[in-house]
C-alpha cells in the first residue's frame, strides 16, 4: 500500500510543475491565482500522503494549518485583484 501512496506522491509532485508552468505563463492575475491554489491543494494530499506513508499523525496538523494559509492567502489575492481590477 506504501507503493501506491509513494507512487501517487511522486505524480502529483510532477503535475505540480504543470501547475507551476501555467502559474508562471498564465495570460491572466486570475490564471496564475487558481494555478497556485492547486498548488497548495497538491501540496496537501501530498504531505497527508507522506503521514500515511510513515504513519505519523502529526503530519496532519502540519496540513491542515498549511490548507488554512493556502485558502487565507487565496482570499487576500483575489481581493486585492478584486479591488484594483487587475486583469
Amino acid at each position: 500500500m506504501d507503493n501506491i501512496f509513494i507512487g501517487t506522491s511522486i505524480a502529483l509532485m510532477l503535475l505540480v510543475f504543470v501547475c507551476l508552468y501555467r502559474a508562471i505563463i498564465g495570460p491572466r492575475a486570475i490564471d496564475r491565482v487558481i494555478s497556485i491554489n492547486i498548488i497548495g491543494t497538491k501540496a496537501l494530499v501530498i504531505i497527508s500522503l507522506i503521514s500515511l506513508v510513515f504513519n505519523e499523525t502529526f503530519f496532519i496538523d502540519v496540513a491542515v494549518v498549511y490548507a488554512l494559509i493556502s485558502f487565507i492567502m487565496t482570499i487576500g489575492v483575489s481581493k486585492y485583484i478584486d479591488t484594483e481590477n487587475i486583469d
